[in-house]
């Protein structure tokens, strides 16, 4: 396959408006064109773009790859569709709804031989790298991701709208099997959970303890690791990480052996590297690095969240704390 890749969107929603103009923007791609099950949200986009608004099948035909940014709900059937018609595909997160959907999509791509990536963000940021330079085998992760309460995303709960991005992250930089998961959560302000905390265990020993939020006042997204001889405090809205270990930054007074150092890092367009890993993954042959097993993982976890989440809900109910 030669570049520019022709690669349609579905889905003409928030995510899908930047996708298309990532897409755009790629020299090694050309937007072929935008589909979306409200002709009239399409064609509004369409026309800020400057691309055409087609339907499914029409846009299957003019593309070489699609990117699914439609319902969580319609990532299977519609990957599937893309897949059959022999399309590569770039498919928001989550990547489907149950891990049976999400094997069946899989083993369609490896079968027809074509890239199926999933879009988890955090993998091509800048304080990812920061990260995981830093430190590899951490021993306990503590994530807190809390937002004002918006409309868009409570088709599903706060789990696979907000939480599942750090248990992405915390999957990429934890290579051990999850033995354990307890999490509690409630609805505040949709049908679905607003609301969720989590402690995740590995069978390396690390815990993980997620917390995330979509109702609360204020914006805040944090990150604090332990690992052997070095601990790691990351304010995502400050851009800023600060470590505190034995060999790097300047000497820590009354702390005998410690140094501090504190790293930031530049505004970055992770959503622009993710396109440009989809081309490379379908142009040059490159590793996908966010491919379906990944986001198989990372529903997997978030589906054992949700799942602890029902029945400590169910144990409260039954002991009258919850009505």
């Amino acid at each position: 396959m030669t570049s520019p890749l022709r690669i349609g969107v579905i889905g003409a929603g928030h995510f899908g408006r930047f996708h298309t103009q990532k897409i755009a923007a790629n020299p090694r791609a050309t937007l072929s064109g935008l589909h979306d099950a409200a002709p009239a949200r399409a064609a509004a986009v369409a026309a800020e773009i400057g691309c055409p608004a087609l339907s499914l099948d029409g846009l299957l035909a003019a593309s070489d790859a699609v990117v699914i940014a439609a319902p969580a709900a319609l990532h299977h059937c519609l990957t599937l569709q893309a897949l059959a018609a022999g399309k590569h595909v770039l498919v928001e997160k989550p990547i489907a709804a149950t891990l049976a959907e999400a094997d069946e999509m899989a083993a369609l791509a490896a079968r027809n031989g074509l890239v199926l990536q999933v879009g988890h963000l955090l993998r091509y940021t800048a304080e990812h790298a920061a990260i995981t330079a830093r430190l590899p085998n951490p021993f306990y992760i503590e994530c807190i991701r809390i937002a004002p309460f918006k409309p868009r995303g409570t088709d599903v709960s706060v789990v696979l709208d907000l939480m599942i991005h750090d248990i992405d992250f915390v999957l990429s930089l934890v290579d051990s099997p999850v033995t354990a998961v307890d999490a509690i959560g409630a609805p505040v302000a949709s049908a679905q959970d607003d609301i969720a905390n989590a402690r995740i265990r590995f069978a390396n020993g690390c815990v993980a303890t997620l917390t995330a939020s979509r109702v609360s006042l204020k914006q805040e997204r944090r990150m604090r690791l332990f690992g052997q001889d070095l601990y790691l405090n990351v304010d995502f809205a400050a851009r800023c990480l600060t470590a505190i270990g034995a060999t790097n930054g300047t000497p820590i007074p009354l702390l005998e052996g410690a140094r501090l150092e504190e790293t930031t890092w530049s505004d970055t367009d992770p959503m622009a590297a993710e396109h440009a890993g989809f081309s490379a993954a379908i142009l040059d042959g490159a590793p996908v690095l966010v491919d379906a097993a990944a986001g198989r993982r990372a529903l997997d976890v978030a589906l054992q969240v949700s799942t602890s989440m029902a029945a400590t809900r169910h144990l409260a109910q039954a002991s009258g704390l919850l009505r």
